[in-house]
């Protein structure tokens, strides 16, 4: 092995290495920010209801505004505290989505397009296991 063959491979290591680390600081900050979102909701919510129980009994669905992504994002904005607890579960969803968007334009610069297609696909059924109830409804 000659000492160029030898670059090129320390450079693709690094590369290699580089996306890993880009993948893991994006988890771990999509991770804690949902963390402070909810107990950013959490606290007042506790605050305000602090004799709140739980009921197993009767069940006691969501508010027609917080079933939906825009509803919740409309109504964490406007002060809502449930909102603001759904919205860092939102959060905390679009942490593994926006992981394997990344890896799609990593796989792309790399030119692999065999990761790149299998990385689409996983893409979509991400994608389709959370909107696909629209797209049948």
């Amino acid at each position: 092995m000659n000492g160029t063959e030898n670059s090129n491979e320390l450079k693709q290591s690094w590369s290699g290495e580089r996306i890993e680390n880009i993948i893991a600081q994006l988890l771990r900050g999509g991770v804690l920010l949902s963390a402070l979102v909810v107990i950013g909701g959490a606290i007042p919510y506790l605050g305000f209801h602090p004799t709140a129980r739980v009921s197993y009994r009767v069940f006691h669905g969501e508010p027609q505004q917080l079933t939906t992504v825009h509803g919740i994002i409309t109504a964490a904005f406007s002060g809502n505290i449930q909102a603001v607890m759904q919205l860092g579960l939102l959060l905390l969803i679009a942490t593994p989505i926006t992981r394997v968007l990344f890896s799609v334009f990593a796989f792309a610069k790399e030119r692999d397009r065999m990761y790149v297609a299998f990385t689409l696909i996983v893409l979509a059924v991400l994608l389709y296991s959370l909107f696909g109830s629209f797209l049948i409804a």
